[in-house]
């Protein structure tokens, strides 16, 4: 249910990781709206559910470095290929906030030729 936001975290988080609770907290922070609330409770089980499940693959997404740490696993095919898309999404929102904005609104100060 959470699993992009999870990898979009971790992928911020880089090499060090982060604790189960801080990714939950992270989770929580994005996923909360007014009209559909989340406990903290329920998205910490969710998340620390889909790292372990995701810790023990055959080709595990992310890695645990030490008790309740974990990151993504770079060695793994799927994670550079989530890396890759994570970038591509960066660098469009970064063009879409570069791109310069037309003000179209009206000035009620300006001369009128009439």
């Amino acid at each position: 249910m959470y699993e992009q936001q999870i990898l979009k975290i971790l992928n911020d988080a880089g090499e060090n990781g982060l604790k189960v609770a801080k990714i939950a907290r992270h989770v929580y922070n994005d996923c909360n709206t007014l009209f559909e609330p989340h406990s903290l409770e329920e998205i910490h089980k969710a998340v620390l559910a889909f790292l372990m499940k995701n810790a023990k693959s055959k080709d595990p997404l992310v890695e645990k470095l030490q008790w309740g740490v974990y990151r993504l696993n770079t060695n793994s095919n799927r994670v550079c290929q989530l890396i890759m898309q994570f970038d591509e999404d960066n660098q469009q929102a970064e063009r879409k906030s570069a791109a310069p904005s037309v003000d179209l609104t009206l000035s009620l100060f300006e001369e009128q030729g009439y």
